[in-house]
């Protein structure tokens, strides 16, 4: 549940409109369109404000004294505002569902584009419900907002003054009545605003993380099912749809509650004219046209008036996604180039670690005064208990991380000083779980170098050990890989993605535990790639079998982010400490597996 929370900020502040100019602001880069449907909608508001009226001088000049001539004429222009009108409801629809596209399509960008420029620290500490949450339903409700809310607001508002305006040339002091209830119709709105807010920011807080439930429930859907978690994983969600249920039914309720008092605010000022204007017709203050207009000008204000309403309860939604939007969208990437970082052809040289301390939480350091020279070319392999710091170190070398304290050199200066493209475009990383990404098995490969041709990413294949499983699939190098890869085994992903290593032809090379999950013949393969691929890198080899780091330049122990022991492999047995512990009691196990399983065939 923590995971779910962490980045869940609390939006509690007042609604103070900063937000909603934000919001609207995001119709500037297509100001046209935004311009056209507010002329459309206007247009709109006013021919029915216009077309109202004349219907008064159809029934005062044409039908009740009988003049034949001016009523077709004045029908004529009735029908004539009508066609044009219709040409306008085009032409605001068309332009507002544009617009609302386009602002989806720039929101999702934005925040597609700080996700690639945001620190690890940033995904370490947000779930992927939160984020995914942000990118569709959150981005959707804002472009919404920028297009058909404005669209009906500007069209109740013009529809408002336009109806004031007739009103007043029939019967000022009547419209000064009507115009009496819009201030106790706006104060009724201001206080269901603060309510429905609140109730609509919980509802956003709780879909995040139901989007956080699902996905952790169907990537895990095989350790839910080992486990035998169904029923709890069903209680656990049924709690967070509970509290979202419950959350939605009180903003759902306060939004009901709203119309009907706006409609019952209105009925108390539609008697109020009705009396009026009924005692005007009868002294002769009013023709029977201009009550039948005013009326209709009453109803004409009052449903817009409901229709905004509405709206308002929509901008709600819209502004408390839009809190979370951009606070995605602001999130300041903790890892960023220095405004003096140069950009270098080469990393090659030591790899130093200078002092270097680091921590994710201040209060539990995870390196210590850690200090390491690392020598061009050299082969260094981490070992040591779960915790450790080892994938820290490698994380720091990539520069996902940077140091607390202390500093770590890359081609003879502070890598600080140097862009993060230089730095983690020369690094090849193949990681205990592989990741591919939907398509082909060439496209993944050339992920790693977009340039290449096929020829090299088929020579990477072999010098990876990938080219022979490659050949054997029904469509080869194109043969889909599925969501994640998951066509493959691991053992190929493993293959694939140390492909895609060799590919990018690295300078610094990073190995996290990348055989553990995979049988001895795939071992095999991946240690034959590995040798070819780090004859010119200098490399970093996180080891889980330690059969496959025998070879390395020097063995590391890391304990408690300190390095325990240092040395060559014959050397560390031969001291006979941390490394030939951890050496004999893996070898042991191994030997222990081996016997057990003959017993198995011999039984």
């Amino acid at each position: 549940m923590e995971s779910y929370e962490f980045e869940e900020e609390e939006f509690t502040t007042q609604f103070n409109g900063r937000t909603l100019l934000r919001v609207l602001a995001q119709a500037r880069p297509h100001w046209p369109k935004a311009a056209g449907f507010l002329v459309f909608i206007t247009a709109v508001s006013l021919t029915d404000s216009t077309a109202t009226y004349l219907g008064k001088q159809i029934i005062d000049q044409g039908i009740i004294p009988g003049d034949r001539e001016a009523l077709v004429r004045l029908v004529g222009l009735y029908c004539g505002l009508y066609a044009v009108q219709a040409v306008c409801v085009f032409g605001f629809i068309y332009l507002a569902g544009l617009l609302g596209e386009r602002v989806q399509y720039d929101l999702r960008q934005k925040m597609f584009d700080q996700l690639q420029r945001l620190s690890f620290s940033y995904f370490d500490r947000t779930a992927v419900g939160w984020i995914m949450s942000r990118v569709t339903s959150d981005a959707q409700r804002i472009a919404e907002l920028v297009s058909w809310g404005i669209l009906d607001t500007v069209w109740g508002i013009t529809r408002i003054i336009a109806a004031f305006f007739f009103m007043s040339l029939i019967n000022w002091k009547l419209a000064l009545i009507v115009m009496l209830i819009i201030p106790i119709l706006l104060v009724v709105a201001a206080e269901f605003k603060k309510r429905i807010l609140v109730e609509y920011r919980q509802v956003r807080r709780m879909n995040s993380r139901i989007t956080g439930a699902y996905n952790e429930n169907i990537t895990g859907v095989r350790v839910a099912k080992a486990l035998v978690r169904e029923e709890r994983n069903l209680e656990e969600f049924s709690e967070l749809t509970g509290a979202m249920y419950r959350a939605g039914f009180r903003a759902a309720w306060l939004s009901a509650l709203f119309l009907p008092v706006v409609q019952l605010i209105s009925a108390v000022g539609i008697g109020a004219i009705a009396w009026y204007g009924g005692w005007q017709v009868q002294i002769g203050g009013m023709t029977i046209g201009g009550i039948q207009a005013f009326v209709a000008y009453v109803t004409f204000m009052i449903w817009p008036i409901e229709e905004m309403a509405r709206v308002y309860a929509e901008m709600q939604q819209a502004i408390a996604s839009a809190e979370r939007v951009f606070s995605l969208i602001d999130a300041v990437p903790e890892i960023v180039d220095r405004p003096d970082a140069v950009e270098v052809d080469s990393i090659r040289g030591d790899v130093i670690f200078d002092h270097v301390e680091f921590y994710y939480e201040a209060d539990k350091p995870v390196l210590r005064d850690f200090s390491l020279r690392v020598r061009q070319g050299e082969t260094i392999a981490l070992v040591g208990p779960t915790g450790a710091g080892k994938s820290t170190i490698v994380n720091l070398v990539a520069r996902f991380y940077e140091p607390k304290r202390g500093r770590i050199l890359m081609a003879g200066r502070d890598y600080r000083e140097l862009t993060l493209h230089s730095i983690q475009s020369r690094i090849g990383m193949v990681l205990q779980t592989p990741h591919l990404f939907s398509g082909t098995i060439r496209e993944n490969i050339r992920y790693g170098r977009l340039d290449a041709s096929d020829a090299e990413i088929e020579e990477a294949a072999g010098v990876a050990g990938a080219h022979d499983f490659i050949t054997t699939l029904e469509h080869g190098y194109d043969e889909e890989v599925g969501e994640g890869g998951n066509l493959l085994s691991v053992g190929q992903k493993q293959l694939v993605s140390l492909a895609r290593a060799v590919l990018a032809r690295p300078e610094i090379f990073i190995m996290d535990e990348a055989t553990s999950s995979v049988d001895t013949l795939t071992e095999a393969l991946i240690q034959r790639g590995m040798e070819a691929l780090l004859r010119d890198c200098t490399s970093f080899v996180i080891a889980h079998r330690l059969s496959t780091i025998k070879r390395a330049d020097r063995i590391l122990v890391i304990e408690a982010g300190r390095i325990a022991e240092m040395g060559s492999h014959a050397e560390l047995i031969r001291a006979r400490g941390h490394y030939y512990d951890l050496y004999t009691r893996q070898f042991r196990e191994q030997r222990e597996a081996a016997l057990n399983g003959f017993r198995l065939v011999g039984a």
